[in-house]
């Protein structure tokens, strides 16, 4: 095996297995979750890959996230 190959695999399994985690959350939590996974890849692009830069775009996408309510719309 490559080390490519055992890394996206691993990968896949990862992503698989936080999804299946995600079932169980309230809307607010999977708007915190989102929030923080487009946030962080937000932060990764503009900071060409700093590791505060995809960090402190989490955590600003996480707050973000928790703050919307789709009830309040």
């Amino acid at each position: 095996m490559t080390t490519p190959f055992l890394a996206r695999t691993l990968g896949l399994a990862t992503l698989a297995l936080a999804l299946g985690a995600c079932s169980g959350m309230s809307t607010r939590d999977k708007n915190t979750a989102a929030g923080a996974v487009i946030g962080g890849a937000a932060g990764a692009i503009l900071t060409g890959g700093s590791t505060t830069g995809t960090v402190g775009g989490a955590a600003v996408g996480g707050v973000i996230g928790n703050q919307i309510d789709p009830k309040k719309r």
